[in-house]
Formats: structure tokens, C-alpha cells, sequence
């Protein structure tokens, strides 16, 4: 109950910080990370890029393609894990693995993604 209390906090959190107006880090990152979204979509769906259990974008094989729009989103991520980890009284880290559990419910069939053990699966 509780990992499940806190899974929504985390959710409504970054709603908050990511999708409202009045934001932590103001329209910067939400615009960033909207812009990004079509490009991180392609690539998940291309097999190129999934989601780690630490709530971050890895490249899953060799091929790397839009490396910048990559790195680019996992620092935005960093940010606002961090941001809700202050708030919260908690580690960026357990925020970020929290999200990553929330990523992969919500991920498409095909997608890449990281178990805790470091195993990468496509979702069913």
C-alpha cells in the first residue's frame, strides 16, 4: 500500500512540475521534453532506444541514432527527479526507479525494457 501511495505521489508530482503552468523549473523543460517526445517515440518503437529501471533512456543495441535528444531527455529527467526528491525527502535515485515502474506499465507492446537485474525484455 504504501509503494503504492508513493507511485502516486510521484505521478502527480510530475504532472505538477512537468505539465502545469506554474512549474519548478517554468516552461524550459516542459517545452524540452515535449519537443522530444515524437523523436523518443520513433526510437522506442524502431527498437533503438528503452527504458532502464532507473527511469532513464539507454540504447538497447548498437545502433545509435539522436544520441543528443537522448542525452538530452535523461538530464531533463535527472532535474525533475530531483527536484521531486527534495520535495519529498527522499533520493533522485528512488524517485527515478519509481517512475521507471510507472514507464513500464504504461509502455506499448514491442518496447524495451530493463528489469531490476539489468535484463532487457520487450513488453508483451
Amino acid at each position: 500500500m504504501k509503494d503504492k501511495m508513493f507511485a502516486a505521489t510521484i505521478s502527480l508530482l510530475l504532472v505538477i512540475l512537468l505539465f502545469s503552468g506554474v512549474s519548478a523549473f517554468g516552461e524550459d523543460i516542459k517545452a524540452r521534453m515535449k519537443a522530444r517526445l515524437p523523436i523518443i517515440v520513433k526510437l522506442k518503437a524502431n527498437g533503438i532506444v528503452g527504458e532502464d529501471f532507473k527511469g532513464y533512456l539507454q540504447f538497447v543495441g548498437q545502433k545509435r541514432q539522436n544520441e543528443d535528444v537522448v542525452n538530452a531527455e535523461n538530464a531533463d529527467r535527472e532535474k525533475v527527479y530531483a527536484a521531486i526528491a527534495k520535495q519529498q525527502g527522499t533520493t533522485a535515485a528512488l524517485v527515478g526507479e519509481r517512475r521507471a515502474i510507472q514507464i513500464a506499465e504504461k509502455a506499448k507492446s514491442g518496447e524495451w525494457l530493463q528489469d531490476k537485474s539489468g535484463k532487457w525484455y520487450q513488453k508483451k
